[in-house]
């Protein structure tokens, strides 16, 4: 007979004796965790972001939609204060997504999530997770994101996005996306999204802020895959831009063809891409050799650029103030078709 240890909940103090310095610097390295409990992909946008007189302890992005997403977060059980503060974060912030994790959801506010979800519309979403830490014997403790509170129909998003709202071009995007996602997921662990977006163009956390892998078809009938450079400062940007391309005929060689270097000067972004031709308008068997083509170059550059991203990041420029006047914003790069956006 096997012999099988004790397996105890640990109290969360004992793990994260501080919230702010503990638990929320804890979480701001897991937030990838956070979104794969989620099916999303989550990228860090800030700690502790300013809201009036009052600090959000997460903000983050979801690279499937490009929205912003709030996360607060608690050592104990929920309480009003932190719901008003929740509130008054989502607002200040726009939030796309609105994410209260401690010990303990009370019911009551448990009930009041449910109750923003019924009552808001499908663009603002608000989710309630717990987090518990379990440990067999004396091994490594464990924790676990359990979640209790989900928007309506988040079960059920397919339905939805095949609604008739939704035209014809985007559902196309969305059913390739989706295909492309799962395959990602389950036979690859790249990515922990489970929901594509009906848009042409969809992004990958790449393990460090400021990078993310994406695929896009754009007009002119060309399918791109591609390492984003957003640190969100137009001056890191270029510098990390330059650096990365200095090594372009190191990196060129270890990827096996010719990437575009796209410096960009009068965006925020840069990107370093890898194209061929394709539209989402293709006939089926056109598509998934796209597919096939799009997976196995994003493997192909996770594995070229994952240590060079954190080189770049470290070594490319010396820590630069934020320019007031930079506006400029990622967003630019896109233009709008129906409920799709292509990319250029």
């Amino acid at each position: 007979m096997p012999e099988f240890g004790t397996l105890r909940r640990k109290s969360l103090r004992e793990i994260w004796p501080n919230e702010a310095r503990d638990f929320t610097k804890w979480l701001a390295d897991n937030v990838g965790e956070l979104g794969n409990a989620l099916g999303i992909e989550l990228e860090l946008s800030q700690s502790e972001a300013p809201v009036g007189d009052f600090s959000l302890d997460l903000l983050a992005t979801d690279l499937g939609t490009g929205g912003k997403v709030i996360i607060e977060n608690q050592l104990t059980s929920t309480d009003h204060d932190h719901l008003g503060k929740l509130i008054t974060y989502a607002a200040g912030f726009g939030a796309e997504k609105v994410i209260w994790i401690a010990e303990l959801i009370r019911d009551e506010h448990r009930q009041a999530l449910e109750w923003l979800n019924q009552r808001t519309d499908e663009k603002t979403q608000f989710f309630a997770v717990t987090v518990e830490v379990l440990q067999i014997d004396e091994s490594r403790p464990a924790s676990n994101f359990k979640l209790l509170v989900l928007p309506n129909e988040w079960q059920k998003v397919a339905k939805h996005q095949r609604s008739s709202l939704i035209s014809d071009r985007a559902e196309r995007y969305r059913s390739f996306y989706q295909k492309l996602i799962d395959e990602l997921r389950e036979n690859y662990s790249f990515t922990g999204a489970r929901v594509a977006q009906p848009v042409n163009w969809c992004e990958f956390a790449s393990g460090f802020s400021g990078f993310r892998y994406a695929v896009s078809f754009n007009r002119g009938n060309v399918v791109r895959v591609e390492v984003v450079i957003e640190t969100g400062n137009y001056e890191k940007n270029k510098s990390i831009f330059d650096y990365l391309a200095s090594k372009k005929e190191e990196i060129g060689k270890e990827f096996g063809a010719e990437l575009h270097w796209e410096r960009l000067d009068d965006k925020r972004t840069s990107r370093i891409a890898f194209y061929r031709d394709g539209s989402i308008n293709d006939e089926d068997d056109k598509l998934q050799e796209i597919r096939n083509w799009a997976i196995s170059n994003l493997l192909n550059l996770k594995s070229v650029f994952g240590t060079k991203l954190k080189d770049a990041m470290t070594q490319a420029y010396e820590p630069l103030m934020e320019n007031p006047d930079d506006k400029d914003s990622v967003a630019g790069d896109f233009g709008s078709e129906g409920f799709s956006s292509e990319r250029m």
